[in-house]
This record gives C-alpha cells, structure tokens and sequence, in this order.
C-alpha cells in the first residue's frame, strides 16, 4: 500500500519515464506525459510495441529517477523488468495497470512502488476531473497517510 511519504518521493523526482502500450492507445496513460511536462517535470516516453530507443526504458538517452506503468496489467511486469534491467529505483503502476507479478517483482527487486493510484490525482496543481476525484477521496479517508 501507498504512502504519502512514497508519493511524496516519487513526485519529488523531476525525471520521469512513463510507459505506454503505444503512440496510438486512447486509454492507459493518454495525455499523463503532456499534463506532468506542463507541470515541471521532464517525462520519456516508451512505448512498448515500438523497436529502438522508445521501445525499452534500459535505452534512454537520459537517466531517470522513476517510471509510470501505464499499461494493461497484462504487460505490467514486462515493463518493470525493464526498470529492474534499467537500475530504475521507483515505480508507479497506474491505477488499472497493475497485476500481481508486477507487484511481486517490485517486491523481490526492493523497489519502492506505488500500485493503486492515478499519478494525476497526486502530481500538484491537480485540477478538473483529478482534482473532484481527490476530494471525494479524502472525505471518505481514503487517501494515503
């Protein structure tokens, strides 16, 4: 389970890398790359059906400080086994990107990870949609502590 201090961390990390499925998926992390770059962060992307440097996070020109797994679950753990071959010491799974491998191969590589939560209802200012959603959240008590 997530903590705000974990959360904390990780968005205190200004280079990031997400992985996305494709250039053309709609869903799984569409549009997360634009809004955290408005946002001050310097994002990479990867996408995973693509060869070359956007297809693996070991293959950045830049180093990074942490990856968002914006993937479906089913591909989740081949994206961390990247970060785990790429010395990538933080991962987010994006809410719905998660699978119990990915989790489990976290785990066995000590690798801090945020699993369960959207990147965006965190990654300040958080507006619109993320920013009702985060509301609801901390009225019902169930944002980390």
């Amino acid at each position: 389970m997530a903590t705000k201090a974990m959360i904390d961390e990780f968005l205190g990390q200004k280079k990031i890398a997400l992985v996305r499925q494709s250039r053309s998926a709609q869903v799984h992390g569409f549009g997360i790359d634009t809004e955290l770059s408005k946002k001050g962060y310097c994002v990479s992307v990867v996408y995973l059906d693509e060869a070359g440097n956007n297809g693996k996070l070991g293959d950045l020109k830049e180093p990074v400080d942490g990856v968002i797994v914006a993937v479906k679950p089913d591909q989740s753990s081949h994206a961390v086994g990247q970060a785990v071959e790429a010395g990538i010491a933080r991962v987010w799974l994006q809410e719905g990107s998660e699978s119990r491998q990915a989790i489990q191969l976290c785990e066995d590589n000590n690798i801090s990870t945020i699993h369960g939560e959207c990147v965006m209802m965190y990654a300040e200012p958080v507006k619109s949609v993320h920013a009702i959603h985060r509301w609801i959240w901390k009225v019902l008590g169930k944002l980390p502590k």
